[in-house]
C-alpha cells in the first residue's frame, strides 16, 4: 500500500469519526431509578441532558435517598452513553484501539 493511499484512508476516516461524533450528540439513552421516580437522560457526548424528578421522591425527611437514587441513574446513564458511543466508533475503526478517543474504547 502505498503513502497517499493510506493518508487518503486516515483522512477519510477521520472525517467519518467527526461525523459520528456529531451523531452522537443526538443521540440519548433513557435511565430510571426508584421504580421510575427518577429519569436521567444522556447524549452520546456523555453529557447529562435532563433529570426529572417525580414529586413523590422528594421526602424532606430522607434527602440521602433522592440523592442515592439520583446519583445511581446519572452513573447508569453515563456507563450507557458511553457503550454507546463505543458500539458506533467501533463500527467506523473494526474494533482497533485509536489513540486520542479516550474512554470510548
Amino acid at each position: 500500500m502505498n503513502m497517499q493511499k493510506m493518508l487518503k484512508q486516515v483522512q477519510k476516516m477521520q472525517a467519518e469519526m467527526a461525523k459520528t461524533q456529531e451523531e452522537l450528540k443526538q443521540k440519548t439513552v433513557e435511565v430510571t431509578a426508584g421504580g421510575g421516580v427518577i429519569t436521567v437522560i444522556a447524549n452520546g457526548s456523555l453529557e447529562i441532558t435532563d433529570i426529572k424528578i417525580q414529586p413523590d421522591a422528594v421526602d424532606p425527611e430522607d434527602v440521602d435517598m433522592l440523592e442515592d437514587l439520583v446519583l445511581a441513574a446519572v452513573n447508569e446513564a453515563l456507563r450507557k452513553a458511553q457503550d454507546m458511543a463505543a458500539q458506533e466508533m467501533q463500527k467506523l475503526t473494526g474494533g482497533l484501539n485509536i489513540p486520542g478517543m479516550p474512554g470510548l474504547f
